[in-house]
């Protein structure tokens, strides 16, 4: 009679809270990137400055900033943290504490918390959102 082959541990079967986490820290982080593409490229007033050329190299200009408002300071510190929060929530998940009791450690463990960003429904769009985007 022989024993039964027990079942290897998958690092890469994520559990379904960590992917829901993954993904919320990924469209919090898209969330971040959008409202600062609305920014002004300065926080704070800046007379911005002219084009130069030195010795042959070329420095481009910048245009002056008006600022950040009030409004859009405070929701730019917001968005900045709650992806942070998200992340830590992802990198200290009870999950990697497990891969590490199964023996998974060293470049197991780096691919597996790589895949992880890209698991199914980690990640806000997959490639056929994109593909029928375009």
């Amino acid at each position: 009679m022989s024993t039964p082959v027990p079942d290897t541990f998958d690092p890469h079967a994520f559990p379904a809270d960590l992917i829901a986490t993954q993904r919320q820290a990924a469209e919090l982080y898209a969330a971040l990137r959008t409202h600062q593409a609305t920014l002004p490229w300065s926080r704070e007033p800046h007379d911005g400055w002219p084009e130069e050329s030195e010795r042959g190299r070329e420095h481009p200009g910048w245009p002056a900033s008006p600022g950040w408002t009030a409004a859009e300071a405070n929701e730019f510190d917001r968005l900045f943290d709650e992806p942070r929060t998200a992340t830590a929530r992802v990198q200290c998940h009870p999950w990697w504490e497990r891969c590490a009791a199964e023996g998974i450690k060293g470049e197991a463990m780096v691919a597996a918390r790589q895949a992880l960003r890209y698991a199914e429904g980690a990640v806000p769009l997959g490639r056929c959102d994109v593909e029928t985007a375009a």
